[in-house]
């Protein structure tokens, strides 16, 4: 491991030398740029494509994302605007503080799980931390001390807390307790908004695990991910109303606006903006993974996935309807997920793993093999939320396909047409999908379940509604009998699934289990 002091000199010079050495280097291996729209793939292949990881000065295949982040903060002339997930890189808050030493307004809104400085916390709050948690702890013991001796003191603290670093400049952060709950879903968001005419944006939070990979194990790259820098004030303008809603509205997750996707055209262009979440109440087709559908349905030749987490099934029904018209569909998952009983995944497979009846649950009766996990490093997790349709548009953003993404969390969808663009997003596509493993491991066949007998299927065509469906619809429910059926009919009308739980035999967690489910 390099030694931390040799790594704080580099720290001083990073950001003057990189642009003009690194950038310059990185951009003779990659195809050219779009003139507004540029992007950014932090495990990029290609001849050249390479840079030098600051903290460990370890050199690395793809783009420096971090320094990307860098750049757009130093070009602010007088506005920057975060709001991230996740911040602990050093280098992005030692800039951040420098342009407020300088004058730069700058705003910071952070998931409230990670707003809390490391230094905070005593010996027996890092005690009581989750795994997850002791791990990100440990990492950060792994990054700033200094004199390795197992344990920080406060001026390596001081030196390497992105949020410490932050709040000694004086910069206000805000998170998702500001509207006095205990916090969204997620503040799921990661976008930059530069002087109301930059956004950079993307799947990468702005952490070493996100981005250069874990700095205790240096055979890791960072979670595979990518940034996007839009060059245009319209779009500038629409991420700061979303930014304006949780910062001066106070507002985040459902309470805030629920709108219609806007589309503006941007250079060579069409960009499509839309942000989540949106009540379960809303008809399907009109949220984020609606959205996402309705693009996946208009593909006539072709549909790469590059996906995070995918747990919606109507997307992947409109998959399968698409699959038979003819299309394509190749998708690789992160391995985390992609064999978890609820994946979507496992439908485009023809798997099933549940044990018991799930009537929303609908294994493919063709199902396809090209369908499969990238081969990465141990530790890294494949992050994208991306689609390439028809090698010509692109849908990508913070958003996973899931409920919650679209139900509870703060978060951005981008459909972005545009074939230049498209074919770099299949580019890196392709780099993973050739060496990736395809179809269904032995330990999944080992465990496939049959779908039970008496298990009736739901409809595909959308949530059952508690006004208007029979006893037979609403019993496809799960939970829900003949007897409970017939007083849910008795009830009606509803107006939510608050308004549900009056009638006797459903509680609070038996509505809140039909979230996503139902209608009304």
């Amino acid at each position: 491991m390099v030694n931390p002091r040799a790594r704080r000199p580099f720290f001083a010079l990073w950001g003057l030398l990189v642009v003009g050495l690194l950038g310059c280097q990185g951009e003779r291996g990659r195809s050219p740029q779009d003139e507004s729209i540029q992007v950014y793939f932090n495990q990029r292949q290609g001849r050249r494509v390479v840079y030098t990881e600051p903290y460990r000065q370890l050199k690395r295949p793809g783009d420096n994302l971090e320094e990307i982040l860098i750049e757009g903060i130093n070009s602010a002339q007088s506005t920057i605007d975060v709001a991230i997930q996740e911040l602990n890189l050093p280098l992005v808050a030692e800039a951040l503080a420098a342009q407020a030493a300088a004058g730069i307004n700058i705003r910071v809104i952070v998931e409230n799980n990670y707003h809390q400085p490391w230094a905070e916390p005593d010996s027996a709050e890092i005690l009581e931390l989750d795994e997850r948690d002791q791990g990100k702890y440990q990492e950060f013991v792994a990054l700033a001390d200094e004199n390795q001796d197992g344990f920080l003191d406060a001026a390596e603290t001081a030196k390497y807390d992105a949020i410490a670093i932050l709040e000694r400049a004086e910069i206000p952060i805000l998170d998702d307790t500001a509207d006095g709950s205990k916090g969204s879903g997620l503040m799921h968001h990661k976008f930059m908004v530069v002087d109301g005419e930059t956004v950079i944006t993307g799947s990468a939070n702005w952490t070493l695990s996100g981005i250069h990979g874990d700095f205790a194990n240096p055979e890791t790259r960072g979670n595979v991910n990518h940034l996007m820098r839009i060059q245009d004030a319209a779009i500038a303008q629409v991420f700061t109303a979303e930014f304006e809603e949780m910062w001066t509205g106070r507002k985040f997750g459902v309470q805030k606006l629920q709108g219609p996707p806007q589309t503006f055209t941007v250079g060579n262009s069409r960009v499509t903006v839309q942000f989540s979440p949106f009540s379960s109440s809303q008809a399907w087709e009109n949220t984020s993974n609606g959205l996402i559908g309705s693009t996946l349905a208009q593909a006539q030749e072709s549909i790469s996935l590059a996906l995070f987490v995918f747990s919606e099934q109507k997307i992947a029904n409109i998959l399968e309807k698409e699959a038979q018209e003819g299309t394509v569909i190749q998708a690789l998952i992160d391995p985390s997920f992609a064999f978890r009983e609820y994946s979507d995944g496992l439908d485009l497979l023809g798997v099933n793993l549940k044990e018991k009846c799930d009537p929303f649950n609908r294994p493919w009766a063709s199902p396809i093999q090209t369908v499969g996990t990238p081969k990465l490093p141990q530790g890294d997790k494949f992050h994208h939320k991306f689609a390439v349709i028809d090698g010509k548009t692109v849908i990508t953003g913070s958003h996973n396909w899931s409920a919650s993404a679209n139900n509870q969390n703060d978060e951005t969808l981008l459909i972005i047409q545009n074939e230049a663009i498209a074919q770099q997003f299949q580019a890196e596509f392709d780099q993973f999908y050739t060496t990736a493993y395809l179809g269904i491991p032995p330990f999944i066949a080992s465990k496939q379940k049959p779908m039970p007998a008496d298990c009736t299927v739901a409809a595909t065509d959308g949530p059952v509604n508690l006004n208007t469906a029979s006893a037979a619809e609403l019993e496809t429910l799960s939970g829900i009998g003949p007897s409970l059926a017939q007083r849910i009919i008795e009830g009606r009308p509803y107006s939510g699934l608050t308004d549900l739980q009056r009638v006797s035999g459903i509680g609070e967690k038996k509505a809140a289990d039909l979230a996503g489910k139902v209608t009304w």
